[in-house]
């Protein structure tokens, strides 16, 4: 059940046990400011039963508050109920009327606050706090609104907007908390999972069965044997893998017959899924073995996260990464996620659909995009090239001959190169960030979805943190050029008799 009418909390109407009130300089009570809760509450009502019994659900303030500030402080589920027990400011961010002194919601809720708000959710938030904030800022054209179509009138159409600003683009990967995966280290996890049900359906049998052998501590002395030498020869490894092909097939054989006799429904959702998944490992590395491949399609990595899959980024710290791909846009410093996947994708073919949409965004097309060499195929090109775009890098094909009359035009065309070079370190600074400052660079959750909403999360308190700071920037040269326009229109009304201070 969901009751809540949001409605932007004053700071008076914010009491306090020792008198007082909250200072309106501070980032939180900036940041309620910015956000648009009461635009999100209908999308969010649609997780919860229309029947009106039950205990209320928490507001949509108080959920989305909460995520953001677990982002922004890097603090566990705990620690994130505990800071906002302790500041009134946070409690003021989540929606609460009164300072109380216990806990407004348990930890536990984190998990279906993350789940309440997919990435497609969060996705419009960041958009509606980039127009609430692009509507106040001076520098940026107004978005032309597209007229009625009416068939019966004819109209003609309108000229195109000329392009302007600058689109940044770039993936990365935002590696998930599993360990280094290795053929041998997942076949020994999966044993022993499956070592775990076959205990869990021999109990639900009763008592008068004998239990099947399952051999663990051979399988256990064998895989240590290899996973311990520091020098481990190609024929170790795939007797290693043979031994542990043989005890994970035999015991998923003993489940099968032990099902029978329980019954599968003694397995817990959880544990079913985790059957499932360690069948699929069995049959990709019975495959890779008989073949002698070290590739297989939706390869599994994990067992407790299947979703996640190898990145390949050819990177110098890691050759190869294991979470999400993501693909964002960057204007003006504010990142719009475009693509979050867990398989492996070309970005190249994703830059039309971003300057597509940061048409339909800002209602132009941008005067540059500044990407990667990965993006700068010749598809790319000639679609840029028809819409006036600046694409930047060097063009495609042999470099030309430096002739007098060309030597200055291939000049600054390198110069322009290296420039556009520099000006796209901003987007590699904003993935530096997210994983140096917040979580991108270990995603904790363990669901696809929480995964998202997690990555999402990210990307938006770097926005708020980046919008704080300009509109800081932006009152100071406001309030700046007030007082130049009083200096100088004292300066001719009163002429000698006003001296301004040297």
């Amino acid at each position: 059940m969901y009751k809540h009418n949001l409605k932007q909390l004053e700071l008076p109407e914010f009491s306090l046990p020792f008198q007082g009130e909250l200072s309106r300089d501070n980032k939180w009570v900036k940041m309620a400011a910015l956000i648009p809760w009461e635009e999100f509450e209908a999308r969010y009502k649609k997780n919860f039963a229309k029947s009106g019994t039950g205990y209320p659900a928490l507001s949509v303030r108080m959920a989305l508050a909460a995520l953001i500030i677990k982002e922004e402080l890097r603090a566990s589920d705990r620690a994130c109920v505990e800071q906002i027990t302790e500041n009134p400011y946070l409690q003021y961010f989540c929606g609460l009327k009164a300072f109380i002194t216990s806990p407004p919601f348990d930890a536990s809720l984190f998990v279906h606050f993350r789940k309440r708000f997919p990435a497609d959710v969060l996705s419009e938030v960041n958009n509606a706090i980039a127009d609430r904030v692009r509507s106040n800022r001076q520098d940026h054209p107004p978005k032309d609104p597209q007229p009625p179509v009416n068939e019966e009138e004819t109209t003609t159409i309108s000229p195109a907007p000329p392009n302007h600003g600058r689109l940044m683009v770039d993936a990365t990967c935002t590696p998930a908390d599993i360990t280094f995966p290795t053929d041998i280290k997942l076949l020994n996890k999966a044993r022993e999972k499956s070592e775990q049900l076959i205990d869990i359906l021999h109990q639900a049998r009763g008592k008068g069965y004998k239990k099947p052998r399952s051999y663990r501590q051979r399988a256990r002395k064998q895989f240590l044997s290899v996973a311990k030498d520091k020098r481990m020869s190609r024929q170790k490894i795939r007797r290693c893998l043979r031994q542990q092909l043989g005890y994970l097939r035999r015991n998923l054989r003993h489940i099968d017959q032990l099902a029978k006799q329980a019954g599968i429904g003694a397995l817990k959702r959880r544990q079913y899924k985790d059957l499932l998944v360690i069948s699929e490992v069995l049959r990709q590395q019975q495959w890779m073995y008989d073949n002698r491949s070290r590739r297989i399609d939706d390869r599994i990595v994990s067992i407790e996260q299947p979703h996640v899959r190898p990145i390949k980024r050819g990177k110098a710290a890691a050759d190869t990464e294991f979470g999400a791909k993501v693909s964002i846009s960057l204007v003006d410093g504010i990142s719009f996620v475009d693509t979050i996947s867990w398989d492996n994708f070309n970005e190249g073919g994703e830059l039309v659909d971003q300057i597509e949409t940061y048409r339909n965004r800002f209602g132009y097309y941008p005067e540059s995009v500044h990407a990667d060499k990965i993006y700068r195929n010749r598809d790319n090109r000639r679609y840029c090239k028809q819409r006036g775009i600046r694409l930047s890098g060097p063009r495609l094909g042999r470099p030309p001959k430096v002739t007098e009359s060309n030597a200055q035009a291939l000049k600054d065309a390198g110069k322009m190169a290296r420039q556009d070079e520099i000006a796209r370190n901003a987007v590699e600074g904003k993935f530096g960030q997210g994983k140096r400052r917040y979580s991108l660079n270990r995603i904790m959750t363990r669901l696809s979805c929480t995964s998202e909403t997690a990555i999402m999360v990210s990307f938006l308190v770097m926005n708020l943190n980046r919008w704080l700071t300009t509109f800081v920037l932006f009152f100071f040269q406001r309030s700046m050029t007030f007082l130049s326009t009083i200096r100088s229109v004292l300066s001719s009304w009163l002429g000698p008799l006003y001296r301004p201070a040297t």
